[in-house]
């Protein structure tokens, strides 16, 4: 069976051009079953409700509150890719009733137990919101540390165009799991990042021992970009506000 699990890790962020800025702090994050989020339910973490950490199905998908996993069903309908087996959301969870998720990533898959897709969900400080699918053209599974790649069609940054794109690499199978993003412009590599974490089994003691490591994981999230927005500000990198978000795409195979 599918079960949540929480993870204790880093986020990593290096920009490449035209100034070099670097980062690396700690986060905790979760993976929750979409087929059974009651089964994260604890005294200090609950589903759809109220407490010290949660989740909120309205925080992914439709944004309305409604059922995740038909969302993330159709999805996979939409791209010829069976939704029948175990779906897995990584996530922050929410802190004090806040949340903040640069990026989701939902891990599809078959009856069979193989990832056939991710679904990198994304979040920018503007309030949009897009998703990109990656999957092999096939529906084939997934290699572990499969280069998948994703024309970039949504402003994150007001220091980066809308232009180029990402390359996704996930490496699943390592004690310490990793997920890369790397984002390439027209003129090459120009930013590099990645979360990993170590599992931890889930439990109120581990849930709380996170908690008090971190009390705060929400609002460092929110800090921390504003903050590394300032020093590429003062580094001189060009500003180049916002845009407005476009819808899913499918992404070139």
């Amino acid at each position: 069976m599918n079960r949540p699990r929480l993870f204790l890790g880093h986020v990593m962020h290096r920009r490449l051009r035209p100034a070099v800025n670097a980062f690396v702090y700690p986060v905790f994050y979760v993976q929750l079953p979409v087929r059974d989020l009651a089964l994260a339910n604890c005294p200090i973490f609950s589903v759809d409700r109220s407490n010290l950490l949660s989740f909120r199905q309205k925080d992914h998908g439709l944004r309305d509150g409604s059922p995740l996993l038909p969302w993330i069903q159709a999805k996979l309908r939409e791209h010829g890719l069976p939704g029948d087996g175990e779906i897995t959301l990584q996530c922050f969870p929410r802190v004090f009733g806040f949340v903040f998720n640069p990026v989701s990533f939902w891990f599809c898959r078959n009856s069979e137990g193989a990832l056939i897709a991710i679904l990198a969900e994304v979040n920018n400080t503007f309030g949009g919101h897009h998703s990109y699918l990656l999957h092999n053209a096939d529906g084939s599974p997934l290699r572990d540390g499969q280069e998948l790649r994703a024309a970039k069609d949504f402003h994150v940054s007001p220091f980066n165009e809308i232009e180029g794109g990402y390359r996704f690499r996930f490496h699943l199978d390592r004690p310490v799991p990793l997920a890369r993003i790397d984002y390439d412009d027209a003129d090459g590599e120009l930013l590099l990042t990645s979360i990993s974490g170590k599992p931890r089994t889930w439990s109120m003691a581990a849930l709380l021992g996170a908690f008090l490591k971190m009390p705060f994981l929400t609002a460092g999230v929110m800090f921390r970009i504003h903050w590394q927005a300032l020093k590429l500000w003062l580094k001189g990198v060009p500003f180049r506000g916002a845009h407005v978000p476009q819808p899913l795409r499918e992404l070139p195979k």
